[in-house]
């Protein structure tokens, strides 16, 4: 066979698991190319070259072109690319997810399709916003309110903190400016936040639809998970700016999250909490293994059959018995 010209792909269990590769990394007004196993990044200051097999999620900004040639290598190297708004802050779409195994968004959809264990994730998500106490023994109703009561305990605390002026959650979502400076600073704040979580979310293969406390939406699990940070990023940051900006409150609104989520480390945090939401204390264990293409067959009496097995030979020599017997001729 001729040889077929070209940079040949890497073996996967080659490549650096996913605890030894930088998490994300955000890029804009730049040109994205490929240099041998290197994406280069080309801008007006001069040229970066990041080995491929150390990204796990390459977040590409406005202003940005990407190469054919690139996207082909960080799809070998088992790379996710996102394209997202400015400094990662709206989602608008992406390529395939860091991990090549469906297990994670397969629990997750086992998890979300059992009452009791869509119960237990979402008191476990509860449980995150209540540190020191027990809500194991809450129904959803009674979760509902306690998190109301506290996202309304938080809104009257900010708002003699700050002196802006709260009446309530108002807006128009098809007209942004037909709200009140506080109620456009939580928007543009929480549309941040949503875009930061649909990136980690995609990127780590899970589906955004399936939720555990919102449902029927295709963001259901977006919103389930920016749920866990508003109380402490984005709602705080809304009221300082709705203080203090005369100006265009989104887009000081948007800076300020902007730099709040790198500081803040949110996107690692992000991506820790769903792997412990949907696996527990074997979310760390398990990591390493979810770099490698591992396909099996389903089996209704087995965890799991080998793929790529040709199954049924021993019925091959009854059939050829049977048509040898009918006067058939078989040629084997």
């Amino acid at each position: 066979m001729p040889d077929i010209p070209g940079i040949v792909k890497p073996d996967l269990h080659a490549l650096p698991t996913v605890r030894e590769r930088m998490t994300f990394l955000y890029v804009e007004r730049c040109l994205v190319n490929r240099q041998d196993s290197a994406v280069t990044i080309t801008d007006k200051r001069g040229t970066a070259y990041v080995p491929a097999a150390s990204l796990g999620v390459l977040m590409l900004g406005p202003g940005t072109n990407v190469s054919h040639r690139a996207i082909e290598l960080l799809g070998d190297s088992g790379s996710t690319v996102v394209w997202v708004g400015e400094h990662g802050v709206r989602y608008y779409a992406h390529g395939r997810p860091l991990t090549r195994s469906s297990r994670l968004i397969v629990k997750q959809a086992e998890l979300v399709s059992n009452t009791r264990k869509r119960l237990a994730v979402a008191r476990a998500m509860y449980q995150m916003r209540f540190p020191g106490e027990d809500v194991s023994r809450f129904t959803m109703q009674q979760l509902r309110g306690r998190e109301g009561a506290r996202i309304r305990s938080l809104y009257r605390k900010l708002s003699k903190k700050h002196g802006v002026p709260w009446k309530g959650r108002e807006y128009n979502p098809t007209d942004f400016t037909d709200a009140t400076p506080i109620n456009q600073a939580l928007s543009a704040a929480h549309v941040c936040l949503y875009g930061v979580v649909h990136s980690v979310i995609v990127a780590l293969g899970c589906s955004p639809a399936l939720g555990f406390v919102h449902d029927g939406h295709e963001r259901s699990f977006v919103y389930d998970v920016a749920d866990l940070y508003k109380a402490e990023m984005t709602i705080p940051i809304a009221f300082e700016v709705a203080s203090t900006s005369s100006e265009d409150v989104g887009s000081v609104t948007r800076r300020k999250v902007r730099d709040a989520f790198y500081d803040g480390k949110i996107m690692e945090r992000c991506a820790h909490d769903i792997r412990w939401l949907l696996l527990g204390d074997i979310a760390d264990e398990e990591e390493d293994a979810w770099d490698f293409e591992t396909m099996f067959l389903w089996d209704e009496s087995h965890p799991a059959v080998e793929f790529g097995v040709s199954y049924g030979k021993e019925l091959d020599v009854r059939l050829q018995t049977k048509e040898s017997s009918n006067g058939v001729l078989v040629g084997v």
